[in-house]
């Protein structure tokens, strides 16, 4: 059985992760052409995913080096969620 503390912790990670698969999704519809980036309701979902998304991603970016355009900062936090994680649940079940 996990300690509360520990399960509110993953769940927030989890939907995190939710958040960040929403915003590469979106990312790659709006750079394909797919969706049109200034009609207003995209606007308002890139705006805030951006927003809730940028506060973590942006240290990440500072230490990758420049690859040409292709931004592998989501999938770094994912791994590193994912380290965190199990971390958490490996000692909490101790």
């Amino acid at each position: 059985m996990l300690n509360p503390i520990v399960d509110i912790i993953v769940t927030i990670m989890h939907l995190y992760n939710y958040v960040l698969f929403a915003w590469m999704i979106l990312s790659m519809l709006i750079a394909f052409n797919v969706v049109n980036r200034y009609q207003p309701a995209v606007q308002k979902i890139n705006y805030a995913l951006f927003k809730l998304t940028d506060p973590l991603l942006r240290p990440i970016r500072k230490f990758l080096p420049d690859l040409g355009g292709i931004d592998i900062s989501p999938v770094i936090l994912i791994l590193l969620f994912n380290f965190i994680e199990r971390t958490l649940v490996y000692y909490s079940l101790r």
